[in-house]
């Protein structure tokens, strides 16, 4: 029999490893947990797994509170390690499998990561230094072997739930990567609120496509989980790999952002992989009105979801299903345990239809940027006047309306980040690459409109031009950036426009890309 899911989730936050233990205190024990690739575990193995991999990180890496690092595409190690890390008393940092030496090694030092584990191709694509000072780096396999033998188990946690659990790291309008300090409480009611508004429940199957590495990613686990459900870890080639593993699995939940739901629905889609679904989920992106009639005539039996959400609030809001058909631009309404205020120019709660900053308050706001006290108080502030939770509020650079009846729509960004197949792209970081290739003098990356990705990067350069730097400027690129955030276009100049202070004059820039090449 299954439970029902509770009318108002607990408030009440635990430490995140406790996860692992709730289905079999719910009596779901036996119940399928996580389905791989040549085993299946149920949640009573799930749960002795984790105490297994705990154990061993608790002597590997003996002091409380230190970076454990994994770099690795999806699988039991990468699906069992945040919560193996919370309940050694540790701090995970999840590095997306898709970014380049470059950019671990970025993450790997600003972390002082202590522990690195991770696939071995990816590993031997580190040079020297790019690992932090007593920074040790091991196989996957090797460390899930090393933790089964090792003989030591860990129970359950008793960690303060505002102790820190997880360094997200997301990319901002500047500079490199930044890490989101998440705690054990802003994971956990996470994931309570995600599976209550979803209606999760112990029969549900969760396909997981997304990286591990996003906020979102890591919620496809903890929210199933939460609910007694079964995670199928998967990565894909191809938009028909998706559909078959649905029908293999009998998937009910689908996350996915909307450059990858454009590729879903252009495939054909046999009735044994759409009868089991049961919802989709959207974020990363806004759905178009196109996309959202597309989805609800391809999959007229599953609810559809459309979520808005930030790293630095894990979840901020929801449109309910119900109204997705009449509504289909907007973002919906707060989540369970989030409060959502649109703050205007003037600093006071926007008025309906007004325009403003988009500001979310309660406890699932993060505890700010790791090591990086001037970006953290640029976006984490005391609430505004009116806040019902008070306390600390992240300012999301988004700005929004809402109308009458409570429901919000998106209006821009504050920012110049671009956003790109449900990606966070940091133009300087682009510019950066290309500028430390030493064949242009001056880089400018925007972000386009682009019906498939949401925004496709296009990099103006000024430079020499010839035929070989031409040529090498895009291998370099692809050598040192990830695939997401290779320029879909470069534009060479050999003069850039410049603004009345002398500066590139960026704004001219993208109002002519937007106008010739937006989609």
């Amino acid at each position: 029999m299954l439970l029902p899911m509770p009318t108002t989730p607990d408030p009440s936050p635990r430490p995140l490893d406790h996860l692992a233990e709730l289905a079999g205190a719910m009596g779901h024990g036996e119940r399928p947990a996580l389905r791989l690739r040549d085993a299946t575990l149920n949640h009573n193995q799930l749960r002795q797994r984790v105490a297994c991999l705990a154990g061993w990180l608790a002597g590997m890496v003996p002091h409380k509170g230190a970076r454990v690092a994994s770099w690795a595409a999806k699988g039991e190690l990468t699906c069992l390690l945040p919560l193996a890390a919370a309940r050694a008393g540790l701090v995970h940092v999840p590095i997306n499998p898709l970014l380049k030496r470059a950019q671990a090694a970025h993450i790997l030092g600003d972390s002082g990561a202590r522990l690195l584990i991770g696939t071995r191709s990816r590993l031997a694509s580190l040079e020297p230094g790019d690992l932090p000072p007593g920074c040790a780096a091991l196989g996957e396999g090797e460390a899930l072997a090393a933790a089964a033998t090792a003989g030591r188990e860990l129970g359950p946690s008793s960690a303060d739930p505002d102790d820190l659990a997880a360094i997200l790291y997301t990319s901002g309008s500047t500079g490199k990567p930044k890490g989101v300090m998440l705690s054990h409480a802003n994971m956990w009611l996470g994931a309570v609120s995600v599976a209550h508004y979803l209606g999760l429940a112990a029969d549900d199957v969760t396909l997981a496509v997304l990286p591990l590495s996003f906020d979102y990613g890591q919620n496809q686990l903890f929210s199933t989980w939460y609910a007694g459900g079964c995670v199928v870890p998967f990565d894909f080639l191809f938009p028909k790999d998706v559909a078959k593993a649905c029908a293999k699995h009998d998937v009910t939940t689908l996350a996915a952002v909307p450059p990858l739901w454009v590729q879903l629905t252009e495939i054909d889609w046999p009735d044994e992989a759409r009868a089991p679904l049961r919802r989709l989920t959207n974020s990363g992106g806004a759905l178009t009105v196109d996309l959202v009639t597309a989805l609800r005539g391809m999959f007229p039996a599953a609810k559809l979801f459309p979520m808005y959400g930030l790293t630095e609030a894990f979840r901020s809001t929801f449109l309910d299903p119900i109204l997705v058909d009449s509504h289909p631009t907007s973002m919906g309404k707060a989540i369970p345990f989030a409060e959502i205020l649109v703050i205007n120019d003037a600093g006071n709660i926007a008025a309906d239809a007004e325009e403003g900053e988009l500001v979310h308050c309660g406890p699932l706001v993060a505890q700010g940027y790791w090591q990086d006290a001037e970006r953290t108080a640029e976006r984490f502030k005391p609430a505004p006047a009116g806040s019902a939770y008070g306390g600390t509020a992240v300012w999301s650079g988004d700005r929004v309306r809402r109308d009458a009846d409570g429901l919000l729509y998106f209006a821009g960004r504050r920012d110049a980040m671009i956003k790109s197949a449900g990606n966070r792209i940091s133009p300087q970081e682009v510019e950066e690459a290309a500028l430390a290739t030493g064949l242009v003098a001056e880089a400018v990356a925007l972000g386009v409109a682009d019906a498939r990705l949401g925004q496709a990067v296009h990099l103006v350069v000024r430079g020499a031009g010839d035929d070989e730097a031409r040529t090498q400027l895009p291998i370099r690129l692809k050598r040192e950036l990830p695939n997401f955030m290779q320029p879909q276009m470069i534009h060479w100049r050999d003069a850039m426009p410049l603004n009345p202070n002398g500066k590139i004059d960026r704004t001219a820039l993208q109002a002519e890309l937007t106008q010739e090449f937006s989609s």
